[in-house]
């Protein structure tokens, strides 16, 4: 997906484990309040699961601040998240697993999205912002669905912003001859979303029962060069990942970043508009 003033460009090809982004999730829970909204706005959605205790699997869970709040809706039920960083499924582990108030559990397992496959039958299996990052991720949609017991749901959320001016300079900016030879590609090269009409018809033609929507929240971002500050613990990722410990560049490329943002997202008295679309499915199995 590009937009009409983006260079054309070739999707890179998606990252080995080894070169995947170094992720940091102090930096991604500075926003936690705002990252998490559209997943409670997705768990309302999520009809009744067929079984209790539910068994429940939450793909790409992050630091696990979302993963229980699976815990508070279904506390009874077995919940495993799983995730491919090890910063992120560290930080999970130490705030989270374990027995729940309601007699379920949590724990946290390592599990790359791009191969994944329900190694036992799940009521529930949900995403909040990661597939994003998962190149062909509609193609695991008909074995996810054939891991669910019947009755069971598939449910997501994913950002649908990738033509937004955040995106958009990163992607310029990457390809600029200063840093084209370093970073070309990096700042696009995780746009795998796609529109709500064709995750709507791919889910139909599984024959489940779906609802799919898309809202646009005009988040309020307050502090010093607020919208930078959230690409940090995102979008940025692969970029600063690529240009690891040489400082300097770092430097170098996030001064000219902040500049372009600043531009495309002034302050206002309270704070910065920092409107952000997000994709919604659920997807319910016949019963």
């Amino acid at each position: 997906m590009h937009s009409d003033t983006a260079p054309a460009r070739t999707p890179a090809p998606a990252p080995s484990p080894s070169s995947a982004p170094t992720w940091d999730p102090g930096q991604y829970l500075r926003h936690a309040g705002h990252r998490a909204q559209p997943f409670l706005d997705l768990l309302n959605r999520i009809p009744e699961l067929p079984a209790r205790p539910a068994r429940i699997a939450d793909l790409g869970c992050g630091p696990g601040n979302v993963t229980a709040l699976l815990a508070e809706r279904w506390p009874e039920a077995h919940i495993t998240g799983f995730d491919l960083s090890p910063e992120m499924l560290r930080r999970a582990g130490e705030e989270y697993a374990g027995p729940t108030i309601g007699g379920g559990r949590l724990d946290f397992r390592h599990g790359d999205l791009a191969h994944w496959l329900p190694e036992e039958t799940y009521d529930l299996i949900v995403s909040n912002a990661a597939l994003q990052w998962v190149p062909g991720h509609p193609g695991s949609f008909g074995p996810w669905i054939n891991g669910l017991r019947p009755g069971g749901t598939l449910a997501f959320q994913v950002p649908g912003n990738f033509t937004a001016p955040s995106h958009r300079l990163l992607a310029e900016l990457c390809d600029t001859p200063r840093w084209r030879d370093r970073l070309a590609g990096h700042g696009a090269r995780y746009v795998h979303v796609l529109e709500p009409a064709e995750y709507l018809a791919r889910l139909i033609e599984l024959g489940c029962t779906v609802d799919v929507w898309e809202t646009t929240y005009h988040q309020l971002l307050t502090g010093t060069d607020p919208v930078l500050d959230w690409v940090k613990g995102t979008a940025l990722r692969p970029v600063l990942t690529r240009l690891g410990d040489d400082r300097a560049a770092v430097d170098l490329f996030l001064d000219e970043y902040r500049e372009a943002l600043r531009e495309a997202y002034p302050p206002g008295p309270r704070g910065t508009v920092f409107p952000f679309r997000r994709i919604f499915a659920v997807a319910r199995k016949e019963a």
